[in-house]
């Protein structure tokens, strides 16, 4: 077994973004209430957001696009379930070089496929968003820049332009041409689930497998990646949702 198959399946998330199912169920219904007749899904995951979306509109097709060939494999495994497999297609490979205009396009947790800031890539996405069409743009801020103590149990070299502020963040949409309809963030509960679910599977396997030959570095990453959410980012990394428009 990889390591990678160990540390990496996350199957007990349902979005891979901290949200609830509640609010991603009223995020797809408000994208959803556009009447789209495309969604595209750019660095996808298992593409849950999306489906969503598609159930809720029956004439809609969707465009799936990520590197995870894991991950699409569950996004097809949970289309056929729900009925909408032919009306989806799940794509591995590089977001940049598959694109194809939509009326709802998702980028969510992913805006560095798309430039090395996050202004470039509000820049990119605006030209793939159809006139009068919605983008759901989810993204990394600063709630409030971390001292240096703080940056040091963080990512190796992260530094404090790692992230901006949100305020800054929606004035690069409205730069970009979009026109903000709603701009969330997500609550501590919603973080405080999406570490904990991301490596719930990876703990439970720890205990059931503390002999394992791989279980030293399966602990290792897990002591490291919990020590940067609980020393590092928690109370300062913030997650936005922001759902934007374009004019018609």
């Amino acid at each position: 077994m990889a390591l990678d198959d160990i540390i990496g399946p996350a199957t007990r998330m349902v979005f891979h973004s901290p949200m609830t199912e509640q609010r991603g169920d009223r995020i797809a219904a408000d994208l959803a209430a556009a009447g789209p007749a495309s969604v595209a899904d750019y660095a996808c995951g298992w593409g849950e957001l999306l489906l969503r979306i598609l159930a809720l509109v029956p004439q809609a097709r969707g465009y799936g696009v990520d590197l995870s060939g894991r991950d699409l494999a569950r996004g097809r495994a949970n289309a056929a379930a729900r009925g909408l497999a032919d009306r989806v297609e799940f794509v591995e490979g590089r977001a940049g070089d598959h694109r194809r205009p939509a009326d709802v396009v998702i980028n969510c947790g992913a805006w560095q496929i798309f430039g090395t800031t996050a202004a470039e890539a509000l820049a990119v996405l605006r030209p793939l968003v159809n006139p009068g069409g919605r983008l759901f743009f989810g993204i990394e801020y600063w709630e409030t820049v971390p001292p240096p103590e703080r940056l040091a149990h963080m990512w190796d070299n992260v530094t404090a332009d790692r992230c901006e502020l949100l305020p800054d963040l929606a004035d690069h949409a409205v730069a970009a041409g979009f026109r903000p309809l709603r701009i969330e963030t997500s609550t501590r509960s919603e973080w405080e689930d999406y570490e904990s679910l991301e490596t719930a599977d990876s703990e439970e396997w720890l205990l059931a497998n503390p002999g394992h030959p791989d279980a030293a570095d399966v602990r290792e990453h897990l002591d490291r990646k919990r020590s940067i959410w609980l020393r590092g980012h928690r109370d300062f990394f913030g997650f936005a949702m922001l759902t934007l428009g374009v004019p018609g």
